[in-house]
């Protein structure tokens, strides 16, 4: 799991660090400034859970439930939180109907229940960890 953890943060950090630089430099004059507000805040948490995985990856020695666990939280409330931030940002460029921004909205929330547990069930594994 440790090399599965690895190569999935690096992925996700290579993501991030190209979605940052394609908001800062490609879609400043495309978008609003508080639709970049919202791209750079899908990159921050984005990266902020990067690290966490790779945090993970240090209780790669043992195999653990609640670590595989905060893999997958943490991976999918990326994909959910920062994914459908990226979309809502874009949303004028991509002419996203109001209903896909229905749709698209709430996914948001989701992913950062996602965060929450990935955070919690990290929390279990520690206190697990002897």
């Amino acid at each position: 799991m440790n090399k599965r953890i690895i190569i999935t943060a690096s992925i996700l950090g290579m993501l991030a660090v190209v979605t940052g630089a394609f908001g800062a430099h490609g879609l400043k004059a495309l978008i609003t400034a508080p639709q970049l507000e919202v791209w750079h805040t899908a990159v921050q948490y984005q990266f902020y859970h990067v690290f966490a995985l790779l945090f993970l990856s240090t209780f790669g020695r043992f195999k653990n439930s609640t670590i595989v666990a905060s893999f997958y939280f943490f991976t999918f409330g990326i994909a959910l939180f920062s994914g459908s931030l990226y979309l809502m940002s874009c949303k004028d460029i991509l002419g996203l109907s109001s209903n896909a921004i229905k749709i698209i909205g709430p996914v948001t929330p989701i992913g950062g229940l996602l965060f929450i547990l990935g955070w919690l069930t990290l929390a279990f594994a520690a206190l697990r960890h002897k």
